[in-house]
């Protein structure tokens, strides 16, 4: 599973020769779920015009309808056919201000409708001090006695490796992974095993360290998705290693 979070990046010209870049790079069209979250804005046209990339999502979305002025509710995404939606990612809850309280909301509004890919991951400060494992578990409460989708995904993302070409040791990563998934199975309602997404400066160079291990289902790719090369060959890594 490879999913391409373009953030706030984009426009008509970008992703016209990006969808040239990508598919004149990519070698082989294999079953991997392949997703692409740009901005909402340019939802309705990617999804038309990327037809080499079969899964396009939302980076973010609203519980609720109504009187929210700029918000995407879950309900306007079912209507436009969107597959799936990111929820907590680090900016959102730091720029934005969202807490647990509010992302166990969206998720519940999700579940059972679109995919979620929930954001989960610590800050430098919280890793330097040992903590990482008790701040992923205190992030993934929020689904307690949820009964998830089979689908639910989450993205281990280090605050701290996002955009900084920084990057935590793969075999850790890897036991982070484990973890996450022992966290998800033990608190939802079912049971439920998610794929477990790694993101923070995935490259394509540092790309197959990460797609080695045991654990790891897959990246979800920042600043590298924004070239249509670059993407592509992280696809063509993953797909040459995990099928």
């Amino acid at each position: 599973m490879i999913i391409a979070n373009w953030k706030c990046n984009g426009s008509t010209e970008m992703y016209k020769s990006w969808s040239v870049d990508f598919s004149n790079e990519l070698l082989h069209k294999k079953d991997t779920y392949l997703g692409i979250a740009p901005p909402s804005i340019y939802f309705g046209d990617i999804k038309s015009y990327l037809t080499c990339i079969p899964f396009i999502g939302v980076q973010d979305v609203d519980y609720l309808d109504g009187p929210r002025t700029g918000a995407i509710s879950v309900d306007m995404l079912i209507d436009m056919d969107c597959n799936f939606s990111i929820v907590g990612h680090s900016e959102r809850r730091q720029l934005f201000n969202e807490d647990n309280e509010l992302i166990k909301k969206k998720i519940e509004s999700l579940n059972n409708k679109i995919m979620t890919v929930l954001c989960i991951g610590e800050t430098k400060a919280e890793s330097q001090k040992g903590s990482t494992k008790n701040i992923l578990e205190e992030q993934l409460g929020i689904i307690k006695g949820l009964e998830l989708n089979e689908s639910f995904t989450v993205a281990y993302e280090p605050v701290w490796a996002i955009g900084s070409g920084l990057t935590p040791e793969p075999n850790d990563i890897n036991e982070i992974h484990k973890y996450i998934k022992d966290v998800v199975q033990s608190y939802s309602a079912n049971n439920h095993i998610p794929n477990v997404l790694y993101g923070g400066s995935v490259t394509d160079i540092n790309a197959e360290s990460f797609f080695k291990k045991q654990y790891v289902d897959g990246a979800l790719v920042g600043g590298a998705s924004l070239k249509g090369a670059s993407f592509a060959k992280i696809v063509n890594i993953f797909n040459g290693m995990k099928q």
